[in-house]
């Protein structure tokens, strides 16, 4: 029998079964909790029926809400459900309810898992309340009925830090009854006719595992969220929340709404919703249609087993896609594989997986001197170093060796895409993967499209990046692309406030405490400051004549400071790589401005904050102008993604729009006048929106 379209009502003789059937991942969209009611009460109802099961089709039981209500409710909509009472009245249910989890249960999905008097679980599913990813809380009982049935612990793990739990962890704290390791539907109607003769209890009624509870739970998490949650509302909001369910559950659910609204209403869970439909956004693009054909990868390889190179080859084997990894000279590819089996052996120690699963992957990774098997290759990658000679050799060898369908790809972080692909005779089938460091960390892949590179070799490339598990962004070919183009004038200024008298110190300090997850002097002494001197050497032809330059890194490469490498760059590093400020820096900085007229001053962190900001900011509206990046979301995605962008702040284009586009203009308008035009002409595109009530997100 059908309820309604989304949620469906058959029986096992008497065994009710309700099944959501909301693809693609029966989100708790509107019509979908009451289908649920309506099919728990009519099964109650009948005589013939002893318990019920309730299930997902498809792939998964309930992966969470449907995202979009969010914003209705923002705009002052009232919500389609009321969940927090519907979840209530299928726990009043006088006949057992079991709950049967497979995929995801996240989110309201839990919540409503947990309404049920019983759950199994599918030995590969995952459980867990993510809100805090969005800036939210759970907002429909989560953190008063997880305690009880997990544990106050556990419970302020899940909703205040947002990570799922597999089935046996599930098990082992009480949150689910049983694993299944056969089918589903079977083992979950096997466990319901169990379940007739068992008493039934609510979940909300539960106090056993409230009783007994160390306080010092509470000051860890917010320890905890205070360092790796840094600036975020919602992880605090969480831990408060959990902490209210030693009280009354009606109390409990209360305060938990409350707290909901006001992480609801705020500006962070603005942008990160905002940032969630971004990463969907980015994969599409305008001219390559659905039906453009995606060339599948089955074999890889990696020219260079340097830091990039060994990670691009860990994506591929992580992927279970077969890779050869090829370097010059022995000693480089024995360092290369053992920094890989390093890596791996790290995530084995942290208990990402086991010994087992390192030896498998690394049996994907062929490592050896030769372009022999390249042949085989659906995609080749180049990672050496940034020197346009050097990439032009590579692919012109590349072009003699590979299939006339192999994607040939330079992961070049600034250089010119359309004269590497000159080294070939197949342009269309050359195309940018920009990986940024560490590749088999970081979730941005930069595809950067030459004037003639193919439709087919983009789509391939963007669902590439996926199975990679990446989050893939189309970049034009500009020098630097979307992310480093951006960040060389963020860099820049940065650089010209230590030459005028800010310290190395307060300037990071200003930007780490606006969010990101180190300032802009410390990141350029993570990179190495003798990689952007090698960067600059490569493109000083490009170099307007006479436009003001940094002279500090030049300086600092010359004195051997490369960064962290070498213990020294803008700051003193020791053998645990935590920075120091470096007593020498003062006396380098008066060196590297001698007999330029620079006077130093006293700089406030306004001024700091802002010059970086928006001169970010005023380079990414020449993007879009340029169509180097086809949306502002694009830009924003690339910046949160591998530039440890604050997530809570949206991105560059989307803190900007927040702040006022008239206020960014009047502030980039004042720098133009102080620094000059060269530097600081506002973007076109940026004077328009501004004098036309406009933003870079189009509402």
């Amino acid at each position: 029998m059908v309820v309604n379209d989304l949620v469906k009502l058959s029986r096992r003789d008497e065994i009710a079964i309700v099944t959501i059937d909301n693809p693609p991942v029966n989100a708790l969209s509107p019509g979908v909790p009451e289908g649920i009611l309506s099919c728990i009460e009519q099964a109650a109802s009948n005589g013939a029926v002893k318990a019920i099961v309730v299930i997902g089709a498809g792939t998964t039981f309930i992966a969470g809400a449907d995202i979009r209500e969010f914003g209705k409710i923002v705009a002052g909509e009232a919500p389609a459900s009321n969940l927090p009472e519907i979840i209530c009245k299928i726990e009043d249910c006088l006949k057992p309810v079991v709950m049967a989890l497979h995929g995801t249960a996240f989110g309201g999905g839990l919540e409503v898992a947990m309404g049920g008097h019983f759950r199994v679980m599918a030995a590969n599913g995952l459980v867990g309340q993510p809100e805090v990813k969005i800036g939210l809380i759970p907002g429909a009982g989560g953190t008063q009925r997880l305690p009880r049935l997990a544990g106050i612990e556990l419970a302020l793990e899940m909703c205040a830090f947002g990570e799922p739990i597999g089935a046996k962890a599930a098990l082992e704290s009480g949150l689910v009854n049983r694993i299944i390791e056969g089918d589903l539907l079977e083992g979950a109607i096997a466990f319901a006719r169990e379940a007739i003769h068992k008493p039934i209890s609510k979940t909300r009624d539960r106090r056993g595992k409230l009783k007994e509870v160390d306080p010092r739970y509470f000051s860890a998490a917010v320890d905890k969220a205070k360092a790796t949650k840094r600036g975020q509302v919602a992880p605090l909001e969480a831990i408060d929340a959990v902490e209210s369910s030693l009280r009354l559950f009606e109390r409990g659910c209360e305060l938990e709404r409350e707290a909901f609204a006001r992480c609801l209403h705020s500006s962070q869970s603005a942008a990160m919703i905002h940032a969630f439909f971004g990463e969907r956004t980015v994969a599409k693009i305008p001219d390559i249609g659905k039906d453009t054909p995606v060339m599948k990868v089955k074999k890889a390889a990696v020219v260079g087993a340097g830091t990039m190179g060994g990670g691009i080859a860990m994506n591929y084997a992580n992927a279970g896609i077969p890779v050869i990894l090829k370097e010059t000279d022995q000693k480089a590819l024995d360092k290369g594989i053992n920094t890989i089996r390093s890596n791996y052996a790290n995530s084995v120690r942290k208990g990402r997986f086991d010994w087992a699963e390192m030896e498998r992957r690394m049996a994907f990774i062929t490592p050896q001197l030769t372009y022999d098997g390249f042949e085989e290759a659906d995609v080749i990658t180049e990672a050496v170093f940034e020197g346009m000679e050097l990439k032009k050799q590579i692919f012109a060898e590349l072009d003699a060796v590979a299939k006339p369908t192999c994607i040939l790809a330079s992961n070049t972080s600034t250089l010119d895409i359309d004269e590497i692909a000159s080294a070939t005779k197949r342009p269309e089938m050359v195309v940018g993967h920009h990986f940024f460091s560490p590749a088999n960390v970081m979730r941005l892949l930069e595809v950067v499209r030459g004037k003639a590179t193919s439709k087919e070799v983009i789509a391939s490339s963007m669902a590439l990046g996926k199975k990679l598990t990446k989050v893939a962004v189309l970049a034009g070919n500009s020098r630097g692309f979307i992310g480093n183009r951006m960040v060389h004038v963020y860099l820049r200024e940065a650089q010209f406030l230590v030459e005028e008298g800010a310290s190395v110190e307060e300037i990071n300090a200003t930007l780490y405490d606006f969010g990101f997850a180190m300032g802009p002097l410390a990141m350029t002494d993570l990179a190495g400051i003798d990689v952007g001197w090698r960067i600059r050497q490569e493109s000083k032809h490009l170099e307007k004549p006479g436009v003001r330059i940094p002279l500090i890194s030049d300086k600092l490469y010359e004195l051997g400071r490369y960064g962290q490498k070498t213990f020294r760059g803008f700051s003193r590093y020791d053998t645990h790589r935590v920075a120091t400020p470096d007593p020498e820096i003062p006396y380098v900085i008066a060196e590297a401005i001698a007999g330029t007229g620079i006077v130093p001053r006293q700089i406030d962190r306004s001024e700091i904050l802002d010059r970086c900001l928006y001169a970010l900011i005023n380079e990414g509206a020449k993007l879009l102008e340029e169509g180097v990046a086809l949306r502002a979301v694009d830009i924003d995605i690339v910046y949160l993604n591998g530039y440890a962008f604050p997530a809570w702040r949206g991105g560059p284009m989307f803190y900007a729009d927040s702040v006022g586009l008239p206020q960014v203009l009047a502030r980039i308008e004042e720098f133009e006048r102080q620094h000059g035009s060269d530097l600081w002409a506002p973007a076109p595109l940026l004077k328009r929106l501004a004098e036309s009530g406009g933003k870079f997100h189009a509402s």
